[in-house]
């Protein structure tokens, strides 16, 4: 018997000895392992069958992975422009004429009246003049395409912008244009110089500026600095007395 458990041992001795032998074990122990973990996630699914340990690459990073989730775009708005004065930010100005408007005092329709002629005429806009001796330069109200540029015997290069929601600005008694048809402008870019012209003289040099909205002059005074998309027109406003169509300046002759 003993010599029995004698050569039992001498024959593990020589086994345990082989080079392969530990490798071997490992890897069984391993093989094991492995084996009871896959049994073991088998059970767990069995027993619940919303659990989904499938792994698909392609999924996980282009589909439901985080890299590929897109955060909610913001609407995209156009922004709305304010109307800005007709002349260099800088420019050191005064308003020589104003707007003529039916409900105003007598004072403030005086100081919307040019003379001419002998004869009185209603402004439907306004005179910008400089308080200096620098040239006055002047620019885009708004944003816009340059759809009339021309020269007038009386009120000197006219420039007319068209805008969006109907609206129109228009800029004469100007000298050294560098604008033509069909321009695209951007608001603040310069379209030319105040000049004089023959029917404002009394002013020198200055701009006579316009807004118009449905073809309608509205006082630009009331709209500096607010949004185009602001701009009415009253449906109830009152027509010119003694309107002279052959003036293209918007100025129309007042009741004398």
């Amino acid at each position: 018997m003993k010599e029995e458990k004698r050569g039992l041992k001498s024959h593990w001795k020589r086994i345990v000895r082989k080079k392969g032998f530990f490798p071997a074990l490992y890897l069984a122990v391993a093989a094991l392992l492995l084996t009871g973990v896959l049994w073991y996630q088998n059970a767990n699914r069995i027993a619940d069958p919303d659990i989904n340990l499938d792994f698909n690459y392609q999924d996980d990073l282009w589909g439901d992975n985080a890299l590929d989730r897109e955060e909610p775009s913001e609407p995209v708005t156009t922004s709305v422009e304010n109307i800005s004065l007709p002349v260099l930010a800088e420019s050191r100005t005064q308003i020589v004429t104003k707007f003529y408007d039916h409900d105003a005092d007598q004072e403030e329709q005086e100081q919307a009246l040019v003379f001419y002629n002998n004869k009185y005429y209603q402004s439907q806009g306004i005179d910008i003049a400089a308080t200096s001796d620098e040239p006055l330069q002047v620019v885009a109200a708004l944003s816009g395409e340059v759809v009339e540029v021309k020269e007038n015997p009386l009120l000197g290069y006219i420039v007319q912008l068209k805008h969006d929601h109907d609206v129109t600005t228009y800029y004469s008694s100007l000298t050294d244009v560098v604008v033509e048809e069909g321009q695209k402008v951007s608001q603040g870019e310069v379209l030319a110089q105040a000049g004089t012209n023959l029917f404002n003289k009394d002013k020198g040099t200055h701009v006579h500026f316009e807004i118009r909205k449905d073809g309608k002059p509205v006082n630009p005074e009331s709209y500096f600095e607010k949004p185009v998309a602001d701009l009415t027109v009253d449906d109830d406003q009152k027509e010119p007395k003694n309107p002279e169509p052959e003036l293209e300046s918007g100025l129309t002759r007042a009741q004398t």
